[in-house]
């Protein structure tokens, strides 16, 4: 089946289901000789993996990661990676009820139509568990990056109405890492907790934006014309799970400005070329031209709901419809390293096209 395989030389096929026996992937165009720090990619892990808080689902997985190829004494050896992540903590019959039923703003019913078959526990290769793959491949990627000092940082930087107004540029992005909802800013952060908290125990959930910063960015990343770096960007983030926008730079804010207030104006800063704004979040004509990379990815509220819904059934039947289980009120906490992954992985793959001119 298409369209399991992201990247063009860096390259991450992943495999499994929600309530299959396992979630893995394989991994082509690793660095030979990459150091693969076992403890580095596990903790990538841990900040995805569900059961972390009182605002995520308690299903407890260890997401504990197998690597069955492409290593050897602790380094790439060049060859596909190949790698797993045994599913241990299904609860398949609380999907029971549903086996037959659509469920609103899932894939249930658009998966069903295509294949002609469906896997209703906790919608199976439709369902975000898939994206532990990515995190998989995107801290290899982030070891990988390394020798280019390129940082990534993501955070959450909205949940519901409640908006972070800071610059990423007045914040330490490292103090994300210090609450359970992932932003940088302690204040704002209580407030984003207590208002999931209040949406979990009213059986409901909300949606928001993760913000991602991209520091030491190589000049010249980014390929004319149809895979510019903010379009590969793109396509990374708009196939994370329960992504409903992506705007990098200014954005959509960028509508009501006009060029004069638009415009990086350029400057030198000794014998580099700079830009006194960035506006452009970094990217110029589809290619980065130094700047930090910055950009917004919008979730929508997580479908899967514990209130009691009107939906049909596969018979065409109108049914009433309520959801058992385990289940995030709010997915950004843990989207934050899903983003950061993509991210990471689009950076490597850039850096490799980008070498065909040097």
């Amino acid at each position: 089946m298409a369209g399991n395989t992201f990247g063009n030389i860096y390259k991450l096929t992943s495999f499994g289901e929600s309530h299959g026996k396992a979630v893995g992937g394989v991994i082509e165009g690793v660095m030979p000789g990459t150091e693969i720090d076992l403890d580095f990619i596990q903790s990538e892990l841990n900040r995805r993996r569900p059961g972390q808080s009182a605002i995520t689902t308690p299903r407890d997985e260890k997401d504990k990661v197998e690597i069955l190829s492409g290593v050897m004494d602790g380094k790439a050896t060049g060859t596909p990676m190949g790698f797993v992540i045994w599913n241990a903590d299904q609860r398949s019959k609380d999907y029971g009820n549903i086996k037959d039923v659509y469920r609103p703003s899932h894939a249930d019913y658009t998966y069903q139509q295509k294949y002609g078959i469906r896997d209703h526990r906790g919608g199976g290769r439709s369902s975000a568990r898939e994206t532990v793959a990515r995190v998989v491949a995107g801290a290899i990627a982030k070891l990988m990056l390394k020798k280019y000092a390129v940082q990534i940082n993501a955070y959450t930087s909205q949940v519901g109405a409640i908006k972070l107004e800071k610059a990423y540029n007045e914040m330490d992005l490292a103090k994300a890492e210090e609450n359970i909802v992932r932003c940088p800013d302690a204040e704002v952060a209580q407030q984003m907790i207590a208002y999931i908290d209040q949406v979990r125990q009213d059986k409901d959930s909300v949606g928001g934006v993760i913000t991602c910063v991209i520091k030491n960015v190589p000049v010249g990343l980014g390929e004319p014309v149809f895979d510019k770096f903010h379009a590969q960007m793109g396509q990374a983030m708009l196939s994370i799970n329960a992504v409903k926008g992506f705007e990098y730079g200014m954005g959509f804010k960028a509508c009501d400005m006009k060029g004069s207030e638009h415009n990086d104006e350029f400057y030198m800063d000794g014998d580099k070329v700079r830009t006194k704004t960035n506006r452009s979040g970094g990217v110029q004509g589809g290619i980065t031209n130094g700047e930090d990379v910055y950009m917004n990815v919008a979730f929508k509220p997580i479908a899967t709901i514990l209130k009691e819904q009107h939906t049909v059934n596969k018979q065409g039947e109108e049914v009433a419809s309520t959801v058992k289980g385990r289940h995030d009120p709010c997915v950004l906490p843990r989207a934050v390293p899903i983003v950061e992954a993509m991210a990471a992985m689009v950076m490597v793959d850039m850096i490799y096209l980008n070498k065909m001119y040097l």
